[in-house]
């Protein structure tokens, strides 16, 4: 807990000293499991944005401090910034308040500060810029003065987090009844724990905080009757082509260790991919079968992630922008971990010198992209048996 608050006490000095030197640019936030970005315009912040379910994020907030707004989503151009943009056309057409546009970026960006109180060996880096899009409006941007109550408000919620005994756990995860329970007895909560929101979302649909639905549910937990569960992020409600590329399908989070055995019990499969598509195929193909799927869009920066959860199993792609396939697979098969792991080459290229190098290398099996569902049953049940692996709970 003293980490995280040092953490946020030095995020709130550097902030401080670039609202002061009217700096404009990004204060970049790294760790292990993602990035976030504070965007400052003339030593005022524009907007935080982090990898943790952006669109999931913006479509909560929207609904809780302006339900009415409609965005004009024809509008919206490929700026990184589209959450930003969106809130300044919305009041440039006076269909939306400059109060609650802000209300807007308050809550945003204290999700971002919680999420960085959340993980851990945060890293910060600042990446000026001479200029930035002169159009942004500065009258819905934040100064340092109004961002400190939200660091303020972030600390203290943290500070509550971790005293319940939740410094492992992530908001961003989503329950899942893994026992068929009385919806009576959950007080109407059970159509609700299927593994399709997140604890930010149970917090605001059923107007409680974050803190009082985890409490709440904790104890379930504990008598092993329901786990938590990463999910990926919502599709973006405008075209393909804008910002394809910013958000990830699913960051894997820390999983607290009292679900951990659950987790793991019903088996877990690695996706190393960089498609989101193909992680969401296979997710539809995985799941129902009673496993949960962990995606990797970066495997050297993933790796950390892939030594913490063990998967049972683990989906390779061959070609990937920053990593061939060949050589990640050589590298696990070098690592004790994986020695006999069974490791299986997603690719369109399926030829004859493919799968004598994937042998090589110590693949066990290839799949073609996209995967077929039957294919991929085939392969679970080769090498890890669909009824054995749910028979065999620990």
């Amino acid at each position: 807990m003293n980490g995280a608050k040092s953490k946020l006490l030095e995020l709130a000095h550097q902030l401080d000293e670039l609202c002061k030197q009217r700096s404009t640019g990004e204060l970049i936030l790294k760790n292990a499991h993602g990035e976030g970005k504070l965007h400052l315009l003339s030593g005022r912040l524009l907007f935080a944005t982090d990898d943790f379910h952006p669109v999931r994020r913006w479509k909560r907030t929207i609904k809780q401090y302006c339900p009415k707004w409609q965005p004009d989503l024809s509008k919206i151009e490929n700026n990184l910034l589209w959450e930003y943009e969106l809130l300044y056309r919305g009041v440039k057409d006076k269909t939306l308040q400059v109060n609650e546009a802000k209300m807007v970026i308050r809550a945003i960006a204290k999700e971002v500060f919680f999420n960085i109180a959340c993980g851990s060996q945060w890293e910060f880096y600042w990446q000026g810029e001479s200029s930035r899009e002169t159009e942004l409006s500065l009258s819905l941007s934040l100064s340092y003065l109004e961002v400190e109550p939200t660091l303020i408000k972030t600390a203290k919620m943290h500070r509550e987090w971790c005293c319940a005994g939740f410094s492992k756990l992530s908001p961003t995860l989503a329950p899942i009844l893994i026992k068929p329970i009385d919806n009576q007895a959950l007080s109407g909560m059970g159509k609700y724990l299927k593994g399709q929101l997140t604890l930010w979302d149970l917090a605001l649909g059923m107007n409680k905080s974050v803190h009082q639905i985890t409490c709440y549910l904790i104890p379930l937990v504990k008598k092993h009757l329901l786990q938590f569960k990463v999910i990926p992020d919502l599709a973006f409600p405008f075209e393909k082509k804008t910002l394809e590329n910013r958000v990830k399908p699913s960051v894997i989070e820390k999983i607290p260790e009292e679900t951990v055995t659950e987790f793991k019990s019903k088996g877990l499969i690695a996706c190393v991919d960089d498609s989101p598509v193909i992680f969401e195929v296979l997710r539809k193909i995985i799941e129902p079968e009673g496993y949960n799927l962990l995606c990797i869009q970066e495997p050297m920066r993933g790796f950390g992630q892939l030594i913490d959860q063990k998967p049972d199993l683990i989906f390779l792609d061959l070609i990937m922008p920053t990593a061939n396939g060949y050589s990640v697979c050589k590298f696990l098969r070098k690592t004790s971990v994986f020695e006999k792991t069974p490791i299986i080459i997603l690719t369109s290229r399926d030829t004859l010198i493919d799968r004598n190098r994937a042998k090589l290398v110590g693949a066990s099996d290839f799949l073609g992209k996209p995967p077929d569902q039957y294919k991929t049953l085939a392969i679970l049940e080769k090498y890890l048996g669909l009824g054995k692996t749910k028979q065999n709970v620990h």
